[in-house]
Parts: structure tokens; sequence; C-alpha cells
């Protein structure tokens, strides 16, 4: 949610601020806005309401400078308007500010400190930019000491990015993140801010990770860290390996529809990764080692990931034989389960930012408890914290609705289960051969790409003019009906659920009027027949039924015949065609398949 970027020392800041803001429509955002200065007495505050390219259309000739910053907002306090958008501003024009996360206390802050203050948002944010300049003013506090007293007397606890810009010295970029993602990137003669490095790619490979509660203070050829004790920090930069290109929809309409058709190449990359032709993998063996000393693994998502975890616990228990447990992030961290005595954390999270996740993560560690990372992000948060990191390696993902991030979840599982299983001697190699197996499902996958004309008019047929519509399914089966709901509903806005298909008589099949679409999901041979009577349950009832079959339990008249491949890993290709309906549903409702209403891809506020 939300997306900040800065600039100081580059006489293109109008354009980098702009192109940055684009890099991350994908986090979702109702508003946009920048603010440049030119070093020489002239600026320019630039907000707008809806998309970056009516932001674009605003931002006149006359707009320049060299230093600025600029901000998506998704609306947290206060409506979707301009004077709601960032930045905000001082009340005498001098500062200005984006800001991503929640002040908890900002109505007590207001009332104590800001009485006579005159405001123009309904914003948070305007309550902690007032106090800068208020205690610059009244107190004859730095810049720099105005903006650590305002952050002190932020409640403790509170999730914040914020970028500060003083207009009397406005080079300076004045920078604090605690549980809000934030980096700085090293350019030639300039230094940028970004809550995402796909925002600044085109301006340096080279970034600063940031810790929670310091705070930074960047000039065009230097960069200060300060920690909380106010210790200057020095940092190593590391190195981001991203083609700008990656971030281009090419001659794809959506982001979407690119990255379910990368998914075959996803597959194979995943497999000369982490997978030897000897049937050995590439795991780290300290992983593997801290796995087999764990008498229960907890996994832990949110949304797709979590659903990618339930496929993930399948693997374990059945590959290794530790008892797994999969857990929604949002609850265990309120909620915390009463753990076993050798506990092991998996996070599952595409971006490696996600707030509900890393509350978790940060529990775990105060444990002392051991935890891997899967994730698509080096050196995000979640990666940076956790005690392992796994990559999904499969390049950004920029559609809000998660494709090849969750079929590279559950093959990394896969992997990671075989190599633990192996070293448990509960597998041998030969037995569950992943590199052949997910060669197989490269292939299948693309088999399914390759017919997706068929399943843009099953789309048409089914769902368009659906108002509500159910996937069921056994088992694994029964977990990818989740996920192909998930993704029906969050871009499609028809109500879909997914149900394990035994619970539909016990008060679902209520629900079942004339034509409406049920999806059976059907690849498991112990369940295929069962799934298939609790069909012919809905069909009496005016279903208007769809099935999705894998070959060696497929029926004539099954409307998607997919191929075969080993039952653990059928998911990765069961929730293809799934994604695609319900691309092809969204499209041709008209509505915008990358960017759903409400919704954000990085979620960064708890």
């Amino acid at each position: 949610m939300c997306g900040i970027v800065g600039v100081t020392g580059n006489d293109n800041a109008v354009s980098i601020l702009l192109e940055g803001l684009q890099k991350l429509e994908y986090r979702g955002y109702d508003s946009a806005g920048i603010y440049v200065n030119d070093l020489h007495g002239e600026d320019y505050l630039v907000k707008e309401k809806g998309r970056i390219a009516n932001l674009t259309a605003a931002v006149g000739p006359e707009v320049h400078g060299s230093t600025g910053i600029g901000h998506t907002r998704w609306a947290t306090h206060g409506g979707v308007s301009v004077a709601n958008a960032h930045p905000q501003v001082s009340e005498d024009h001098r500062f200005y500010l984006v800001h991503n996360g929640v002040i908890e206390n900002f109505k007590e802050l207001k009332a104590e400190y800001l009485s006579d203050v005159t405001f123009t948002s309904q914003t948070d944010t305007e309550v902690f930019v007032q106090l800068v300049d208020k205690f610059v003013r009244e107190e004859n506090l730095t810049t720099k000491e105005a903006f650590l007293k305002s952050i002190s007397l932020l409640k403790k606890g509170s999730s914040y990015a914020f970028l500060l810009i003083d207009s009397n010295d406005p080079d300076t970029l004045y920078v604090a993140k605690n549980k809000s993602p934030l980096l700085v990137g090293l350019g030639e003669g300039c230094n940028v801010v970004c809550s995402d490095a796909l925002a600044m790619i085109n301006v340096t490979h080279e970034f600063l990770e940031l810790k929670d509660g310091e705070v930074v203070t960047i000039k065009p050829q230097s960069v200060e860290i300060i920690d909380q004790a106010g210790n200057q920090v020095d940092r190593d930069s590391f190195h981001v390996e991203m083609d700008a290109q990656d971030t281009d929809k090419g001659t794809y309409p959506y982001y979407m529809l690119k990255e379910i058709d990368e998914q075959p190449n996803v597959m194979r990359k995943l497999a000369q990764t982490y997978l030897l032709e000897s049937g050995k993998t590439t795991v780290d063996p300290a992983l593997i080692e801290d796995i087999n000393q764990a008498d229960r693994l907890y996994i832990i998502g949110a949304g797709t990931s979590y659903h990618a975890g339930l496929v993930g616990k399948k693997l374990f228990e059945k590959l290794t034989h530790i008892p797994t447990e999969v857990h929604v992030a949002s609850e265990f961290a309120y909620e915390k389960p009463l753990l076993s005595e050798h506990p092991f954390f998996i996070f599952l999270t595409q971006s490696g930012e996600t707030a509900d996740s890393r509350e978790v993560l940060v529990n775990v560690n105060a444990g002392d408890y051991k935890s891997l990372t899967i994730t698509n992000v080096q050196n995000s948060t979640l990666s940076r914290e956790a005690t392992y990191t796994m990559l999904l390696g499969a390049g950004p993902e920029i559609s809000v609705a998660s494709t090849k991030a969750y079929t590279a979840q559950i093959a990394v599982e896969a992997i990671l289960a075989k190599a633990v299983g192996m070293a448990k001697e509960q597998i041998v190699a030969e037995e569950f051969d992943l590199r052949q197996q997910l060669g197989l499902v490269a292939t299948g996958m693309q088999a399914i790409i390759d017919e997706k004309d068929q399943v843009e008019e099953l789309a048409k047929e089914y769902f368009v003019p659906a108002t509500r519509a159910f996937y069921i399914g056994r088992g694994i089966d029964y977990f990818v009906s989740l996920e192909a709901a998930l993704k029906l509903k969050e871009i499609s806005y028809v109500q879909a659920e997914g149900f394990a298909s035994g619970e539909l008589k016990h008060g679902t099949i209520a629900l079942i009027e004339e034509n409406t679409p049920v999806v059976g999901i059907i690849t498991q041979d112990d369940t295929a027949s069962l799934t298939r009577s609790n069909l012919q349950e809905t069909l009496s009832r005016g279903a208007k039924v769809m099935t999705i079959a894998r070959q060696g339990v497929a029926n004539a008249d099954d409307t998607i015949v997919i191929a075969d491949v080993d039952e653990l890993i059928m998911p990765l290709l069961s929730v293809v065609p799934a994604q695609l309906l319900a691309y092809y549903t969204s499209l041709n409702k008209g509505l915008d398949v990358d960017r759903p209403r409400n919704l954000a891809k990085s979620v960064t506020v708890e």
C-alpha cells in the first residue's frame, strides 16, 4: 500500500519521480502527488486524485527541479481527495512530507500541540509535518532536531516511513522508518529514496537497507544514518539484479496475463537453481539440519501465500513426516497458538514486506526460534530478518492478483520438503524426481496457456453473467479451490467461495440456484469419484457445472483436462486454468485487471 519516491541532486527530478510512481502503481492507491524544488527559489506542488496518468497530465512544462518527493496514497485517514493526497505541507508552506503507515496517536498530538494550527486535510500525515514546523518555529530547533523530536512523540510501535523536505534547505532529504519498507539508492551525483527498489532501478542498482528506528539525512553526495541511540551507522550497500525491462508489459494488455504466461519459465528456472541432475538439491545444509531438529513446522502467510502454505503442509507432512501447521499471519500475530518444544517457522511472502507476517517474525526472533523466508524479493525485510531465505526467482510481479508467486512458492516448498525428506531418509532421490516433474509441470502449464482462447470462452459463458460462483475439491484440490475463488473475486468482483466438496451439503448447497457456476477440481485418485458425486448434487439443483480434471482421472465430458504430474504438485497445474478464468472474467466485464478496487499488492499496514 502507498508508495514513496524521492530524489536529490538530479535536474531530471520531475521525470524520475513520475516514472518511479508509475513503477509503484502495483501497490494500490487512489491519489498521487509530487513536490519539486529547483534550489533557486522556485518550487511546485502538484496533486491529483486517480491514476498517475492524471498527475502526469497536471504537471505542466513549467514544473522543474533537482530535488523532490512523490507519493501514491491509499486512503486511510480521510477520503480520496486532492487535499488528503500527499505530499502534505505545513501551514507556512516550508515543510513537505510524504508518509506510509499509521500514526496511531495523531488525534492526541493534534490536541496537545496543534490546537492553534489551521489544517487543510483529514490525514494523520499532516499532523506530523505541522509538528515539525511548530518545533522549528517555536523552539528554534533545526529541521533534523524537530524531525527527531516529532518521531519521539509517536506512540510506541507506530508504523511509519517518512520522507521530509525543508524548502529553506531543499537539497536535503530527511528519512525515517519503522515497520514500513524504505530504501536509499546511491546514484551518480545524486541519491534517491524509494519504498521499493523497482521504483528507482532506472537510476541505480545500489541500495542501502534501513532498519527500524533509524533516521537518515540525504544530500546529493552523502548519506548519514543514525540509529535510535543517536550513533552514526556505516553500512555497505547491496546490489539489486533487476532488468528494468522486466517491469514492462511489452505487448501484453495487462501484467496479470504476462505473469501467468511466465510461469513455465519460472518452473524451469527453479529446477535449474535448486535441483541437480543427480536428484540432490542445492538447499543450504544448515537449513535442512535446523528443520530436521524441529518437532513441528509453522507456515505463516496471508492471502495467496496462505493458500500456498496449505499445499506446503501436505508436501512437508508427506515427504518429511514433520507435523505442520498453517496460520494466517494477521491472526497468529495476536492469537499465538501453543507452540511445540522445537518449532521452526516458514514465512511465505511475495514482497517480503507483508506487515502482518513481519509482526509474527518479530515475535519469532524475540523467542530465539529459527525461521525461513520464502520470498520473491532479495534483501526485503522478512528476508533480512529471518534466519534463512530461499528466493522464488520469479521476477517482478506487478499485478495485484498474484499468480506466478503462488506457483513458485509451492515449487520451492516441494524442493525444500524433498531436501529435508532425503536428509531424514524418508524418501530417496529416485522416489520423487522433482527435476523431471517440474519439467512436466512447465510443459503442462504451456499447454494450458496455449489454449487460453478456449478458457476465455468459458469465462464468458460461466462467470461474466454470474453474481456468485463456487470452486470445490477435496484434499489438495480443496486448497486450490480456495486460491481459485480468491483470484475470481478479487479482480472480477464475482462473489466466489472455495469449499471442501463434502461440506456443500452441510449448508452451502442452499445457495445453489439455476445457472450458479460450480467448478470442480479433480486431480486426486482417492477423491475423484467423491467430488464428481458432489458435483451431481449441485447439478440436480440447477448449477452450471465445470470441471478441471487431471488426465489420469478425466472423463470424456470434463471441461478442462490438464496433464498428469505427481499428485503432490498437481496444484501447480490445476490453478492455471483458474487464473485464466479470473483474468478473462475481469477483462470481459471491462474492469481494471491489474488494479482491482480497494486492493493493494504489498500490504504494509497491519
